[in-house]
């Protein structure tokens, strides 16, 4: 797969301030069952982090896990490949499209599904790499997540020093609602599927930590559309106005929790 720069991400950066998407990830783990010989796939496995969590408790199974981005794709293998060697195969794949076939006993995913516009396509190819009874457990983004942040972000698009950058903008993210999203799976032909929201805030020690994270996690591809010599420019109202929320520095993020199971 060529290196789409617009769908890269600086894996460095976004291993080092990935503790909250981090810290949800283990609690969706703890909501799969596992035997410890299955195959499952990682789907948006990022650098890694997960991914180790997941292989640990499997321990005569084996994890696929990919990744849009090439250079999540080289972190998670330089990240994984010492410690888990064959046992957990990487690979770079748009999750809508995956080239996999009833491959897998489960599918396990966080912090990664809102990445992708098309859930139709997303879920569709969920199930084709299913096996029979295998199983969706996961989280992303959903409803109202982050909306104060994005609010702000779209004011400032709209200033006359940056607007001429986001004439062509189309939103990187998409969040859905949790029933939209059951009968989305259930048209791509799941059962037993569920969708809800819980609320997970996230609050940042200061200033540069927060703006060390929305720089490389919540807006970096509104970075990426505008010349390096004004992203301080742009990240400044959005830092000095987190300064001002109650508490400080908190990211209003809701979690999309989603389970399903195709049939056997």
């Amino acid at each position: 797969m060529a290196t789409d720069t617009g769908k890269e991400w600086n894996a460095t950066a976004y291993h080092a301030v990935s503790e909250p998407q981090f810290r949800w990830g283990l609690q969706v783990l703890e909501r799969v069952a596992l035997r410890g010989d299955e195959t499952v796939l990682d789907a948006g496995c990022g650098t890694g982090r997960l991914t180790a969590e997941l292989a640990m408790r499997l321990p005569r199974g084996r994890v696929l896990a990919c990744d849009l981005s090439e250079n999540m794709v080289r972190g998670a293998r330089d990240y994984l490949a010492p410690q888990f060697g064959p046992r957990v195969e990487i690979f770079q794949a748009d999750m809508a499209a995956l080239a996999l076939e009833s491959a897998v006993d489960g599918v396990f995913s966080t912090a990664a599904f809102h990445w992708v516009r098309d859930h139709h396509a997303l879920f569709a190819s969920l199930y084709r790499a299913l096996r029979p009874g295998g199983w969706v457990i996961a989280q992303c983004g959903g409803g109202a997540n982050l909306a104060r942040l994005y609010g702000r972000v779209a004011d400032l698009q709209r200033r006359p020093e940056f607007c001429s950058f986001f004439t062509d903008w189309k939103d990187a993210v998409y969040f859905a609602a949790p029933q939209e999203t059951t009968k989305r799976l259930q048209r791509a032909g799941f059962g037993d599927a569920e969708a809800y929201i819980s609320l997970a805030p996230a609050t940042f020690a200061d200033a540069a930590a927060f703006r060390a994270f929305i720089a490389t996690v919540c807006v970096h591809k509104h970075l990426k559309v505008l010349p390096e010599n004004l992203h301080k420019a742009f990240l400044a109202p959005l830092v000095e106005a987190a300064s001002e929320d109650d508490p400080p520095f908190t990211l209003d993020y809701q979690r999309l929790n989603i389970s399903a199971r195709k049939p056997m």
